[in-house]
């Protein structure tokens, strides 16, 4: 459910948004010719996880700007994520602060 609300929120917020149902769809769609500025992911997915997901794409496309989102606090990020400038939004959020949080991290890669 979280998922198609993001969706429905960036996609109203003016975001073309390519939609995975899981890691290995998300990576995917990162080894394709689109044109991504942002990956949005959670971290608990089937498949690649949100950090194997976010560490690829960060290998196959650098610069890209990551938001994950999670329900554990406590959970460390890995290192290289948080090195490239990874953000993290923690559940339950309101889904303004993801379209804020994304208009800002797109706005700095250009």
């Amino acid at each position: 459910m979280l998922r198609f609300v993001a969706v429905e929120t960036l996609s109203d917020a003016g975001f073309r948004v390519f939609d995975a149902g899981d890691g290995n769809a998300g990576l995917k769609i990162l080894e394709s010719d689109a044109t991504i500025d942002l990956l949005v992911c959670d971290v608990k997915m089937p498949g690649l996880n949100g950090y194997q997901l976010a560490e690829a794409g960060l290998a196959l496309r650098p610069g890209l700007k990551v938001v994950l989102m999670t329900g554990y606090a406590q959970e460390p990020i890995p290192e290289k994520i948080k090195q490239a400038g990874a953000r993290v939004i923690y559940k339950p959020f309101d889904f303004d602060v993801l379209t804020s949080l994304a208009l800002e991290l797109v706005a700095e890669r250009q």
